[in-house]
């Protein structure tokens, strides 16, 4: 009889050791219904940390600190972006597209593109702005909430993949004017003035016509022969197809880098809405000098106003493209803030295909508001007290679009 109740405290001691083994190891798994700790999503680990005592207690402490407001930009934006992720990238789209192409109604044909420094200077510091106040900081650190605390989980290799993404895109750039230059004889790439290759054309058609000879008579015009006008008439078709050709070549970079402003809206949008907005409104700003510039090319190429304005308008058809292409990688190819898939992504990292979106854009707005704008922007003249004022103006236009960038973020 002992030994039978012996066998049974035996068993039902066992049996407690089990549970109380099994419980402990939910407890040390963090109670995540089984799944081990390592193939957790970072979204939820963050959900998990909300639970926990002490990040309560200060996300009461950052609410009472930090009361909520509604800023006047918020609310503007509120008002233009009222969607879905995907709903807001396609109204940014028609937002940056619409607006520049309608304002070439109004842009005489002869208009003098180097007047439009003013407005890249601009357009330089809301690039720049956004890049170095918005992109970088939610590419490696995230976007803070307004009533919770945010915890940064730093993982081998993820800050590497997130740089050779912001390289990828700033060398894509590269690649894309240096084909261009190729295309194009040397005769420049895809930028704002486009002013050089109309100067090269007039120089060029000059020098066919009257020559010049130093002697005791002083200037005197030589009478063209008939094989000089021959050649002449050769050389001016030559150049004429030349421009003709960068004219097309220049419609064919458009539509490429009207893709890219498309993918940098919707992989911004998906980030969070407010990067969405100030990102559209750093592309707005810089569409507004980029298709004055590819107008006044196409006029020079021969394109009637008519035809220019229409061909603007194509290319815009690019930006939707590439919005598209955003919003289709964002959907299937997901994301670490909203992937609910376990286990590593992108190089044992808890990075997926839609997280490389946003430094694939943030190396291209690198490249545009540097490499291809600011040569523009060190051009001068033989006039210095001109040149002087007109560097402290391109300065303060500069300083003006990354101060609109910084208040937006600021509030």
């Amino acid at each position: 009889m002992v030994s039978r109740r012996n066998q049974t405290l035996f068993s039902l001691s066992i049996f407690l050791g089990v549970l109380a083994w099994n419980v402990a190891a939910a407890a040390v798994k963090g109670e995540t219904g089984g799944v081990p700790v390592g193939q957790l999503s970072v979204h939820e680990i963050e959900e998990q940390l909300q639970e926990c005592p002490l990040v309560k207690a200060l996300n009461e402490h950052k609410v009472a600190s930090n009361p909520t407001t509604s800023s006047l930009s918020s609310q503007i934006f509120a008002v233009l972006f009222p969607g879905s992720p995907a709903v807001n990238a396609l109204l940014a789209t028609l937002y940056i597209s619409g607006p520049p192409n309608f304002l070439l109604a109004l842009c005489p044909p002869n208009i003098d593109t180097s007047s439009l420094s003013v407005m890249v200077a601009f357009a330089v510091g809301g690039l720049l702005g956004d890049t170095l106040f918005h992109l970088l900081p939610e590419i490696f650190l995230g976007e803070d909430e307004l009533d919770n605390v945010k915890f940064v989980m730093v993982e081998p290799n993820k800050n590497l993949l997130l740089g050779v993404a912001i390289l990828v895109g700033f060398v894509t750039f590269v690649a894309m004017d240096k084909a261009l230059r190729i295309a194009t004889g040397g005769e420049g790439g895809h930028d704002h003035s486009h002013g050089h290759s109309h100067e090269r054309v007039e120089a060029t058609a000059k020098s066919t016509g009257i020559e010049t000879n130093g002697s005791k008579d002083g200037v005197r015009a030589r009478k063209p022969a008939a094989n000089d006008v021959a050649v002449a008439t050769e050389k001016e078709k030559e150049i004429n197809a030349s421009v003709q050709l960068g004219g097309y070549l220049n419609l064919i970079a458009d539509f490429t880098h009207n893709i890219t402003d498309g993918l940098a809206l919707s992989s911004s949008f998906y980030a969070s809405p407010t990067i969405g907005a100030t990102t559209t409104v750093a592309v707005f700003f810089h569409e507004i000098p980029h298709e004055v510039g590819d107008f006044a090319l196409l006029i020079q190429s021969g394109f009637s106003k008519r035809a220019a304005m229409g061909a603007q308008f194509i290319t815009a058809a690019g930006a939707f493209l590439g919005t598209c292409i955003g919003i289709a990688v964002q959907e299937f190819g997901g994301s670490s803030a909203t992937a609910e898939v376990h286990g590593a992504g992108l190089w044992g990292t808890s990075l997926q295909w839609g997280d490389m979106l946003l430094p694939f854009t943030a190396g291209t707005f690198l490249y545009v508001g540097t490499v291809a704008v600011i040569p523009e922007l060190l051009e001068t003249g033989p006039n210095k007290s001109e040149e002087l004022k007109k560097t402290l103006m391109q300065f303060a236009a500069m300083f003006t679009g990354a101060g609109i960038m910084l208040a937006i973020s600021w509030s």
